[in-house]
C-alpha cells in the first residue's frame, strides 16, 4: 500500500534532491579557506580572461535550470537569474571584477533563496512585479542616457555655432 508522504518526508526528498546543487554551489563560492575568508572556484576561473566569466555564469545558470525544473517557483527563478547576472556583469569589469567575484557569492546566495522557498514558503508568484521594475529601471535608463547625450550634442552644436564653425 502507497502511504502519503508527511511534510518532513517532502522536506528530507527536497534535501536529497538538491544535494549535488548545494555541493556544486559550495565549490563555486566556498571550497577555499584562507584564514577566515572563503571562496571558490568562481574567483579563481574569473582570473583567465573571459572564459572564466563564461565557465562560472554557466555553471550558475544550469543550478538555476536545475532548481526551475524542480519546483522553483517564476519569482525565485528571476531573483536567482538576477543574482548571477549581477555577479557576471560586475564580474566582468577589469581587475575590479576580479575582487568583486571574491567577495560576491551568487550561488550561495541563490542557496539560501531556494532553502527560504521550500522550508518557509517565501519567493512564490509569478515574479511580473521584478519583471516589471527591471523593465522601468532599464527604459528610465535608456531615456536618460538620450536625454544627457541630445544635451551634449546640442550643447557642443550651440557652442561650434558661437565660435563661427
Amino acid at each position: 500500500m502507497h502511504r502519503e508522504k508527511t511534510p518532513a518526508d517532502k522536506l528530507k526528498q527536497i534535501d536529497q534532491d538538491f544535494g549535488w546543487i548545494d555541493r556544486i554551489s559550495w565549490l563555486m563560492d566556498n571550497q577555499f579557506k584562507i584564514g577566515n575568508f572563503r571562496f571558490g572556484l568562481d574567483p579563481v576561473l574569473n582570473l583567465i580572461p573571459l572564459g572564466g566569466a563564461i565557465a562560472g555564469f554557466g555553471t550558475s545558470l544550469v543550478l538555476v535550470i536545475a532548481m526551475w525544473r524542480n519546483g522553483a517557483s517564476p519569482k525565485l527563478v528571476i531573483r536567482m537569474l538576477l543574482n548571477i547576472s549581477i555577479d557576471a556583469v560586475l564580474g566582468s569589469i577589469p581587475f575590479l571584477g576580479n575582487f568583486f567575484d571574491f567577495f560576491s557569492k551568487a550561488n550561495e546566495k541563490n542557496i539560501k533563496l531556494l532553502r527560504q522557498h521550500y522550508y518557509e514558503g517565501k519567493h512564490s508568484g509569478s515574479g511580473i512585479g521584478i519583471i516589471i521594475s527591471i523593465l522601468t529601471v532599464f527604459f528610465l535608463f535608456i531615456g536618460v542616457t538620450f536625454y544627457l547625450i541630445w544635451t551634449l550634442f546640442s550643447w557642443a552644436f550651440s557652442l561650434l555655432n558661437t565660435l563661427g564653425f
